[in-house]
């Protein structure tokens, strides 16, 4: 048997693992953005933490841009596929 050898690209390596990240974050932003909105239309939040709320995910949203932007990650690159499952994100 022959030892096969694993060329590990640490630039390629370093994107994979800053995307994985970014997709685990995006994955739970998205999450705490649905649980907000059915939050709202429940009528479970006064005006007040209904608008505190809404400006937060708004910047995690800026944020989450940027930091796909700084590591060169497309939002797209964030939408694992999972085979038979489909797509770990909805398609917008």
């Amino acid at each position: 048997m022959t030892a096969s050898r694993l060329d590990l690209d640490s630039e390629q390596v370093g994107r994979d693992l800053v995307t994985l990240v970014l997709t685990v974050v995006e994955l739970l932003r998205q999450l705490m953005e649905r649980q907000a909105i059915r939050r709202v239309e429940q009528g479970d939040l006064s005006d007040e933490q209904a608008d505190e709320i809404g400006t937060t995910l708004m910047l995690l949203d800026q944020r989450m841009t940027e930091l796909c932007e700084q590591h060169g990650v497309r939002p797209e690159d964030l939408n694992l596929d999972l085979g038979p499952l489909g797509t770990l994100l909805p398609r917008n």
